[in-house]
């Protein structure tokens, strides 16, 4: 591997993946795969595979110039959405039309370019990282707790019950069978959709206030916070309320009702379409709940049985979602760049076939998002 790629690639996490793709896969022993061979062989072919990539390619595993363009057309789509508000002070309809379009920016900037850069998959200069990062705070939800609840809190422990804080469904839903079942869980897959809708005003209000000052992970309660990360946690939700509901209310004079209902539409097509994203990856019926960490010798395999992908062929939906729907590759690589995911799920499904490891996708995301209740489904009526 030429020093260039090594060096973009090995750059040391401040939080410990379950594989971190700075760590050559040959550091770990795998499962078995059929055979003993298979077993010890899966993980460096795969990873040898997946860095000779780079190498031939002769590229960066950082941002190229489609992330590029796309971090500068969600940033300039969201800033004119609110120039325009100012600039032209429309009325009720294309108010809430303008807000609406803040709104899906926030969406798209959240998902392809703040998930990215908080795992330093953006550039290879961690400053760069570190001030997109802050995409987040813009959103509304504090860059600094995401950070630690995505790394900590689930890229090191997928799937796994009591520590995966994706499987956190606050008493509401069952995500995991080793959860207890609750008798109008029975219902979640039906209610399912209206919860997710409330997901960011949940992260917006609640959570990255509880995360900071009521902490139920043991990992956040031994973690003591710099100072500046509680000045940044309030001036972030300050900053966030004051552009979205006051100024509207002050400088343009809009009916509170107006800017509140703007503000909750806006929350509801965020919440919904970030964690559907989410959820269609690792909690659908075919992947799988490990009950403690000791169940895979190989973390590689603890990645393959608790993760799907979807729509890996449909250039539009990677394009939408940050190449999240190709899940194995983030999790496997996840200091690389959303942008190289696609040729690098070829090269995972294509040695998966080979060494006979199941790999878990669905055709689209609407199949996806249908396992992903049949599984609801499931927990709620089973015990």
């Amino acid at each position: 591997m030429t020093s260039k790629t090594e060096s973009a690639i090995t750059l040391e996490p401040d939080l410990e993946d379950l594989v971190p793709s700075e760590v050559p896969f040959e550091a770990s022993s795998g499962q078995s795969a059929g055979s003993p061979a298979a077993a010890a062989s899966f993980p460096k072919v795969l990873r040898r595979r997946l860095d000779r990539f780079f190498v031939e390619q002769n590229i960066s595993p950082k941002a190229d110039r489609t992330m590029w363009v796309k971090i500068a057309a969600g940033l300039s789509v969201l800033v004119g959405s609110w120039v325009a508000l100012y600039a032209l002070n429309p009325g009720s309809w294309k108010f809430v039309a303008l807000y609406l379009l803040s709104g899906l920016a926030q969406t798209f900037l959240l998902l392809n370019i703040a998930h990215d850069s908080n795992h330093n998959a953006i550039s290879s200069v961690p400053s760069v990282n570190k001030l997109l990062n802050y995409v987040f705070d813009v959103c509304g939800i504090n860059s600094y707790m995401w950070r630690i609840l995505h790394h900590r809190g689930h890229h090191s422990c997928i799937n796994l019950h009591g520590e995966d804080d994706a499987l956190t469904g606050r008493g509401i839903f069952r995500f995991t069978p080793h959860e207890a079942r609750a008798p109008f869980h029975r219902f979640q897959h039906i209610y399912a959709l209206f919860f997710y809708a409330m997901f960011s005003l949940d992260y917006v209000f609640v959570r990255d206030f509880e995360a900071f000052f009521f902490p139920s992970h043991g990992y956040l309660k031994r973690t003591k916070h710099p100072a500046r990360e509680y000045a940044i946690l309030f001036a972030g939700k300050a900053f966030y309320l004051t552009y979205m509901l006051i100024l509207p209310l002050v400088l343009l004079g809009k009916s509170p009702l107006l800017v509140a209902g703007s503000f909750l539409l806006v929350h509801l097509i965020v919440g919904l379409s970030v964690t559907l994203v989410f959820q269609t990856t690792h909690t659908i019926d075919s992947t799988y709940f490990p009950s403690d960490r000791s169940e895979f010798d190989n973390g590689v395999y603890h990645i393959f049985a608790t993760t799907a992908d979807y729509a890996t062929t449909n250039p539009l939906v990677g394009w939408l979602v940050g190449g999240l729907n190709h899940h194995i590759v983030h999790h496997l690589c996840p200091f690389v760049c959303h942008t190289h995911y696609a040729p690098l799920t070829r090269i995972v499904r294509e040695t998966a076939e080979e060494f006979g490891v199941p790999y878990r996708q669905h055709p689209t995301m609407t199949r996806a998002i249908k396992h992903h209740l049949i599984l609801l489904k499931q927990l709620g009526n089973e015990s």
